[in-house]
């Protein structure tokens, strides 16, 4: 009979585990591509966008479990990616050529535009030298991830600034790209309030919980009280998980452990709201 029991309790958590769904929205390049994947996987992702180098990029590969979605990260303080330092194009520029960017798309090697980093490189996100690019995520289809809020040390770009990271800076290219479906890396944390403000206002924006979903960076008290902020907004339904190469078991713990959550509501940000984000990106490839 304990044997059974224990069976069954087994099974259950078996079943459990495998019905679990993760769609990650933001993760990067690592030395050890299979074992980050096997990470994700055992986590229980099936799907992650992930923005590094182009060349290594180039090394992500769909597999039987995992479907892999690759970004334009740009632009590139001094042609190099933060923190790792590696060049982001072979040449050694910061922004890519758009006709070159074009030719990639219709050749689907980029599903999206991101992670934009503006922030890093000293303009805001609505710098009319990322305008091409925005032009070209809108005539594709394709989602567009802004860094936002803070970064960590050592990342090697000298014109990073904090004011830049705030979320308010999207409004021009919101109004005028009003087509484009654009999440907001980070959460904006910690300008929580103009998160709120432009989210609210703004229904094709949607943002990602990275770093601030990983108790190592945040902690968990901080994170519960930013994300009763965004839902007691009403914004459940436009936040999706993130890991930024984080401990993803620790991250997605720290939103399991949201009581205040449904199984529904935990859902729609581990994958479903992801799902409809992304949905079909470059579907308007012509």
């Amino acid at each position: 009979m304990k044997i059974t029991c224990l069976s069954a309790f087994l099974l259950l958590n078996m079943v459990q585990m495998k019905a679990q769904k993760v769609f990650d929205t933001h993760i990067h390049g690592d030395r050890d591509i299979k074992i980050q994947t096997s990470k994700l996987r055992k986590a229980g992702v099936y799907k992650a966008a992930v923005s590094t180098s182009w060349a290594a990029q180039e090394n992500y590969k769909n597999n039987d479990s995992i479907q892999i979605l690759k970004g334009l990260m740009l632009p590139c303080p001094n042609g190099k990616v933060p923190y790792s330092l590696q060049k982001c194009y072979e040449s050694g520029q910061d922004f890519p050529d758009p006709g070159w960017v074009e030719q990639q798309i219709r050749e689907n090697r980029i599903h999206f535009i991101g992670e934009v980093l503006s922030q890093y490189y000293g303009i805001a996100p609505s710098d009319k030298t990322l305008y091409p690019y925005y032009a070209l995520a809108q005539k594709y289809g394709l989602p567009v991830g802004i860094h936002s809020g803070l970064a960590g040390p050592n990342h090697g770009s000298p014109h990073f600034k904090v004011s830049l990271g705030n979320p308010m800076l999207l409004e021009p290219m919101l109004q005028d790209f009003p087509n484009l479906n654009v999440w907001i890396m980070h959460a904006g944390a910690p300008f929580m309030d103009d998160t709120i403000a432009i989210m609210t206002y703004y229904r094709n924006l949607y943002a990602d919980l990275s770093a601030v979903s990983n108790p190592d960076l945040f902690p968990t008290e901080d994170f519960r009280y930013i994300m009763k902020r965004l839902i007691n907004a009403g914004l459940g339904d436009r936040l999706m998980f993130g890991s930024d190469n984080g401990d993803i078991e620790k991250c997605l713990a720290s939103i399991k452990a949201l009581d205040f959550l449904s199984q529904e509501q935990k859902d729609a940000v581990l994958y479903k709201n992801a799902e409809r984000f992304f949905q079909n990106p470059g579907q308007n490839k012509r």
